[in-house]
């Protein structure tokens, strides 16, 4: 079955749908004479190791992409990608968020956000074998899990005894495979420059996943290293580390219906979800997350409004959640109209009868098929049940918890603690602290805390966490002036929220918390053996769930090579390979022809002077002038700005670079389209489009506008 599985993958799935899949990089030897129809010029084998090029130059940060484009470090994302570090370095008087920011030398650059990480992919092993031996696969419910968890802790405490590396086990197909993942942890990462907001943030939300698009959506990171070349903490000793790989801008111009490949570490898509887990998500989960979300980010606004220093401590959350608001809305709007449902149930229909027409089949598939369908309605209830209550904890509260829960595990070997809670993780836990001080803000937590509170309050009884009730001193049907009031007192109580607060409560013994009479600390500790009861809970049904889930996919990826056709694996945050060509639409959703390059025409047609829509008058000036430079199109009369193409992506490709038929640097991934978005479901040709940033603006705009000769030299591009 293994065989099977890892070689049948990579069957041409792409036959039908000429550019769908995010590939693993092994794979595409295997779908080379589609790489080569669609127009790659170099060898595809060239793609298939992410040691070599141009895989190799390609870089996680750990929820986006990036990518070396210098010997000496220098690394270029998505402006989005980096807003964080952007936020933690602004401040009202230096506003770096609104103006931009440009190292003028090595010794400028700025810390990024604590806890920014460049991960670089050196080696890549299957597991399966390892993580699933064969004493665990006699197991059920949560000694499953743990003995899956205490297998990959062990492979990867084992692969971490190469000082300066992460290693992370990574599952595929619903947790019927694993890979052992191996990356250079480089930890000193440093902002070196990020065009004004009204460059790289242009549109703001209003045209977030829109089209025609004029956003500058790029921004450069730095990746330093200590003395000795190895991965090292912040110092001003450090030294900019050489990548064995990095990228070269592209020799020849980007045209329509070129070739065009990506190469990122997709999030997470769900091709491969049962019917019921899709109904469950577009028929009650997503509204209800839009919904909360809209909520959200209406009493953040509300309270931030006439505070700068509010709103910038905020700004990164506001950005966060309000990508997902309108993604949400976008699917929801898609699948509406798509008949994903009927499609699923269909195939889920065809996939059971060809189990249950033969008996040896029958015997070892539709034990699964049935039992993943009932354990995914429990998991569901629970799902619906908590929903509220997650919006509604105080985040100083779910800190402490975290923290106590940290005094705990120190207590055991560190092989026997929760994955989190390891040695390996505390350097990670300090920077997440130091990171949430700089993005608190009590005036608006405890509005968003309370806003929430009133409505998971006015449920019934007998939905409520009786706990959590009783550790908060809440009641329920309590109404908006009494939960005001309580949270006042709850936040007045504690002084996790001071600086250095949350830190002060590292090292600390359990009996410390015990004593403490810190009133979201007290509610920690009261709150432990609920939380652990939950927690076992929870695992008992993901150890069951694992189990028929695996089940079901081997049926389904058996099913699928009996008719010929390969399933390749949801995305799963590793490394994938999508192509496809540079192509406009015809008609976009607005009823319009869509056309494949914008141009800067497009930035001072929508200029209003405010918001959203505020260009930078040095940038109108030099549009005004026709500043071209060399990087203007005769055809477009004008410098090229985003352009669309046929990639299969999703989140976690923003900052993925874009490479041409030479494996050379034309763009970088920053978006979708809205309706494209409900390919993450289920994938749709004719509709699926990936909105890129022209690399010929981002140059165009660091040479002519802001003057970035220094970075332009240092990628050979001046």
């Amino acid at each position: 079955m293994k065989t099977l599985m890892w070689a049948a993958l990579a069957l041409t799935a792409v036959s039908a749908q000429a550019h769908e899949g995010m590939w693993m990089p092994q794979q595409l030897p295997q779908v080379a004479k589609d790489l080569k129809a669609t127009g790659l010029a170099i060898d595809p084998a060239r793609l298939s190791t992410p040691v070599g090029y141009p895989m190799g130059a390609v870089v996680s940060l750990g929820g986006c992409t990036a990518s070396f484009v210098s010997p000496q470090g220098l690394v270029v994302t998505n402006h989005h990608c980096a807003y964080g570090s952007i936020q933690v370095n602004s401040t009202p008087e230096r506003d770096l968020l609104k103006n931009g920011f440009l190292a003028p030398t090595l010794a400028d650059e700025l810390p990024a956000a604590p806890g920014s990480r460049v991960l670089v992919t050196v080696a890549l092993t299957d597991v399966t074998h390892r993580v699933i031996d064969a004493k665990t696969a006699t197991l059920k419910g949560k000694a499953r899990l743990d003995a899956i968890e205490k297998n990959e802790k062990a492979l990867v405490a084992d692969c971490e005894k190469d000082a300066g590396h992460r290693c992370n086990v990574y599952a595929f197909y619903g947790s019927l495979q694993f890979q052992l993942i191996k990356q250079l942890e480089i930890r000193d990462v440093r902002l070196v420059h990020a065009p004004a907001q009204g460059v790289g943030l242009f549109g703001g939300d209003t045209d977030n996943w829109m089209w025609p698009r004029h956003t500058g959506d790029y921004s450069f990171y730095r990746a330093y290293v200590g003395p000795d070349g190895k991965p090292a903490d912040f110092s001003p000793n450090n030294k900019p580390f050489q990548p064995q790989h990095f990228l070269k801008m592209a020799s020849s111009p980007l045209n329509e219906r070129d070739f065009v490949m990506v190469a990122g570490y997709p999030g997470r898509t769900n091709r491969l979800r049962l019917p019921s887990e899709v109904d469950f998500a577009f028929g009650w989960e997503m509204p209800h997350r839009v919904q909360a979300m809209g909520e959200q980010l209406a009493t953040i606004r509300e309270a931030t409004a006439g505070r700068r220093d509010a709103e910038i401590k905020m700004a990164n959350t506001v950005a966060g959640v309000g990508n997902y608001y309108k993604n949400y809305q976008g699917q929801l709007a898609s699948y509406a109209g798509a008949g994903i449902l009927p499609h699923k149930q269909a195939a889920y229909a065809a996939l059971t009868a060809w189990v249950n027409a033969d008996p040896k089949r029958r015997e070892l598939y539709a034990g699964s098929l049935v039992e993943v369908d009932r354990l995914l309605a429990e998991r569901q209830a629970v799902a619906r049940r908590d929903f509220l209550l997650n919006y509604a904890t105080p985040s100083l509260l779910n800190q402490a918890r975290d923290l106590y829960e940290q005094a705990l595990q120190a207590q055991k070997p560190d092989a026997d603690r929760k994955s989190g809670y390891q040695d390996r993780d505390q350097l990670r836990r300090r920077q997440s602290l130091d990171a949430s001080e700089r993005r608190f803000d009590a005036v608006t937590d405890k509005k968003v805390v309370s806003h929430f509170l009133v409505q998971y309050l006015a449920q019934p009884a007998e939905q409520l966490n009786a706990a959590f009730l009783t550790a908060l001193g809440l009641r329920q049907g309590m109404d908006a002036a009494a939960v005001a009031a309580r949270v006042d007192e709850l936040y007045a109580g504690s002084k996790l929220a001071d600086t250095g607060g949350r830190q002060a409560w590292l090292g600390q013994a359990p009996a410390a918390f015990e004593a403490s009479t810190d009133v979201m600390v007290k509610a920690a500790v009261a709150l432990h053996a609920d939380d652990e009861a939950r927690e076992t809970r929870d695992k008992e049904l993901a150890g069951r769930i694992q189990e028929a889930y695996a089940g079901a996919m081997k049926a389904l990826i058996a099913f699928e090579a009996s008719r010929g056709r390969a399933v390749y694996p949801d995305a799963n945050s590793t490394l994938r390979v999508s192509f496809g060509q540079v192509l406009g639409r015809n008609p976009g959703t607005d009823g319009t022809t869509w056309t494949a390059f914008t141009t800067l025409r497009g930035i001072v047609a929508k200029h209003t002077g405010t918001g959203e829509f505020n260009a930078p008058a040095e940038q109108l000036a030099a549009i005004k002038a026709r500043q071209f430079d060399k990087y203007g199109v005769k055809a477009l009369d004008s410098v090229p700005v985003n352009f669309l193409a046929t990639l299969d992506t999703t989140g976690g490709n923003s900052g993925s670079p874009v490479l041409n038929s030479k494996g050379e640097l034309v763009g970088l991934l920053f978006d979708g389209t809205l309706d494209a978005l409900i390919s993450d479901w289920e994938f749709n040709d004719a509709t699926t489009r990936s909105i890129c940033l022209d690399a010929r603006y981002m140059l165009w705009q660091m040479k002519v506008v802001d003057k970035a000769d220094r970075l332009l030299k240092e990628m050979s591009a001046l």
